[in-house]
């Protein structure tokens, strides 16, 4: 087989290449190899958490311990349709969060695709995301960073505004075509001044739908600040919504 070949084909090459290196032991598994008929139909059953299937191919974008992702695969029963991906390299990763390594783990071990290293504003251009399709990218409580100054200021409004905008428009680039956008972001002041809406409007995307986001709709996932000497502790969420986007025809 060739390895280089099967490291160019995005995605898909990167599950064959999880297969090639040994861990096919996995991946026969959630195929149902070694199961009974009806082991296998209940296998094959779509699964879903809130608006996730097991049929969607899903990308999610800054994860901080990956928390997230651990739930939405361990809740689908295999992460072998999911990227999960961080800003932070593998190394800050452990130094960040206390539990990050062990759920990384646990998603290797059920096929998801883990990468690190990767901003939202440049995605579409990564080597392993450039050439796949997704029918669900997920940004969950984007942030420019914390500053020395109120969340409310202009400035610091604007740096968040410029993530969000970033992420959207390359987002856009990555969409099946009956593919989604969701972010989940607070919804009070001054949160509501990122004009997430907006902001998706101005690279062609519309508000397909806004429902309320309840933590523990999700088990196991732990929101982290991400920065600073707190990095690793959670942060109030408050009144949150997942804004559902698609492609404006």
């Amino acid at each position: 087989m060739n390895l280089e070949k099967l490291k160019n084909l995005g995605f898909e090459g990167m599950i064959q290449w999880r297969i090639w290196k040994g861990q096919a032991c996995s991946s026969y598994k959630y195929m149902g190899f070694g199961k009974t008929a009806c082991q296998r139909n209940e296998m094959e059953a779509e699964k879903r958490i809130k608006h996730y299937s097991s049929s969607h191919k899903i990308l999610l974008v800054g994860e901080g311990n990956f928390s997230f992702a651990a739930s939405l695969a361990t809740s689908l029963g295999s992460g072998v349709n999911i990227v999960a991906t961080s800003l932070d390299s593998k190394v800050m990763l452990n130094k960040k969060y206390n539990k990050a390594m062990a759920n990384v783990s646990r998603l290797e071990d059920i096929v998801c695709t883990v990468i690190h290293e990767v901003d939202c504003c440049t995605m579409s251009q990564h080597p392993k995301l450039m050439s796949s399709l997704f029918d669900r990218i997920v940004f969950n409580f984007p942030h420019a960073g914390f500053f020395f100054t109120s969340e409310s200021t202009a400035y610091v409004i604007g740096l968040h505004k410029n993530v969000v905008k970033g992420f959207l428009r390359n987002a856009v680039e990555m969409l099946t075509e009956n593919g989604e956008v969701h972010i989940t972001h607070k919804t009070a002041h001054p949160y509501n001044m990122w004009e997430i809406e907006k902001l998706a409007n101005e690279v062609g995307l519309g508000l397909l739908d806004k429902v309320p986001f309840f933590y523990w709709d999700y088990p196991v996932y732990t929101n982290k600040r991400g920065e600073g000497e707190r990095c690793d502790e959670s942060f109030p969420i408050g009144k949150s919504s997942t804004y559902k986007f698609k492609i404006m025809n």
